[in-house]
C-alpha cells in the first residue's frame, strides 16, 4: 500500500496534528516501514498456534460483586450543599441551544 499525502493528511486530520515538510516525509517512511512489517507478519505460518488472549499466565482474582447499603440517603445528602429530597443539586454545566 502506498502511502500518500491525502492519507497523511486524513491521519493528521483525525488524530489532530500536523506535517509539513520533511516531517511529514518521516511519517510517510514510518508509516510505509510499519505496513511492510504488517505485510512479512503475514508470511509466519500460524497454523495450529492459538491465539493469545493474555501476556502472561496469571489470572486476577476478582472480588464478588454485592450490594453493601453503607450509607443512607440521608446521610449522603446530610453533607451537600445544595440537594433536593432525594437528589443531590448541581450547578448547570450544559446550555442547550435552540
Amino acid at each position: 500500500m502506498k502511502i500518500t499525502d491525502e492519507k497523511i493528511d486524513t491521519l493528521a486530520h483525525l488524530s489532530r496534528l500536523s506535517f509539513e515538510g520533511a516531517e511529514k516525509e518521516n511519517i510517510r517512511k514510518d508509516l510505509e516501514k510499519i505496513l511492510e512489517m504488517c505485510e512479512k507478519l503475514k508470511e509466519v505460518n500460524t497454523e495450529g498456534v492459538e491465539p493469545l488472549i493474555y501476556m502472561s499466565d496469571s489470572h486476577t482474582v476478582l472480588r464478588e460483586d454485592s450490594v453493601i447499603q453503607e450509607i443512607s440517603k440521608a446521610e449522603a445528602l446530610k453533607n451537600a450543599p445544595k440537594s433536593d429530597s432525594d437528589f443531590f443539586r448541581v450547578p448547570k454545566v450544559i446550555e442547550q441551544h435552540d
